[in-house]
């Protein structure tokens, strides 16, 4: 196992987000991280960087306590300053691989080496030399995924990368981790607000509401039933045209995405 939750609580100023967390992350696989907005995604992924200790139960990555700095972790926030764009993409992957510093970045050759290692590997080679600001929401998550496999991390830890970006841009964003997965053994989760652009890549769902989460196929834990139990109020899946919509009853079909929480 890479990521095991044991009984887990995780709270914030004292109140908790998420408690009995109990369930595993495997190396290799790529599983979707989902929940509506405030249902503690981030601060999963949080405990899994050693930023949000559990209040009860245990939280090991790679089979030790989770804590500050594991560099077998990479990790892509769900957002960025301004300040970012006003660098150029290759000076933002080397803040994030010397990000103790002050001042403006200037990496040594070995870190050079690994900037154009990760920028390769994203196929941004091409946008390394051009400001943040002039890039499109695509190519600028290329980026800032390159900055999370500096220094050749096992797991990834991506906080809704896709947001802002157009279902191309998604399409195309999903199937480079997928790419990515499978040519460097890394485990992913993958946090995400809608199922839709995940079908096909994930191996397993970690759904997250109501306090609780649940962890297993897309089959079995986005069901009707599964999310009812996880809500605490009545849930309707729907699966048309090779989506699936999550409905609140009674409520209009709404997208995934819009669940409240």
């Amino acid at each position: 196992m890479i990521v095991r939750f044991h009984q887990a609580t995780l709270a914030l100023g004292g109140r908790p987000v998420l408690s009995g967390l109990d369930l595993a992350l495997h190396p290799g696989e790529l599983v979707g991280l989902l929940g509506p907005n405030g249902a503690g995604k981030t601060t999963l992924l949080r405990a899994i960087l050693g930023l949000v200790p559990p209040s009860a139960g245990t939280v090991h990555v790679f089979g030790r306590p989770a804590t500050r700095g594991n560099p077998g972790i990479g990790y892509m926030p769900q957002t960025r300053g301004d300040t970012a764009l006003r660098l150029r993409g290759r000076d933002v992957l080397a803040a994030g691989a010397d990000g103790h510093r002050w001042g403006l970045p200037w990496p040594g050759p070995a870190t050079r080496r690994d900037i154009d290692r990760a920028l390769e590997l994203v196929d941004a080679t091409q946008l390394a030399d051009r400001p943040m600001a002039d890039l499109s929401g695509g190519e600028r998550q290329r980026l800032l995924l390159a900055q999370a496999l500096l220094g050749a991390p096992k797991l990834l830890l991506l906080d809704e990368p896709l947001t802002h970006l157009d279902p191309a841009h998604q399409a195309a964003l999903v199937a480079l981790v997928a790419r990515l997965r499978s040519e460097l053994g890394l485990a992913i989760l993958f946090g995400a607000h809608d199922l839709n652009p995940l079908l096909g890549a994930i191996d397993r769902v970690l759904y997250v509401a109501g306090g609780r989460a649940t962890l297993g196929s897309v089959d079995t834990v986005v069901t009707g039933p599964a999310l009812t139990a996880l809500y605490g109020t009545s849930i309707e899946v729907v699966r048309a045209q090779g989506r699936v919509f999550v409905l609140p009853s009674p409520a209009p079909i709404q997208e995934h995405a819009a669940v409240p929480g």
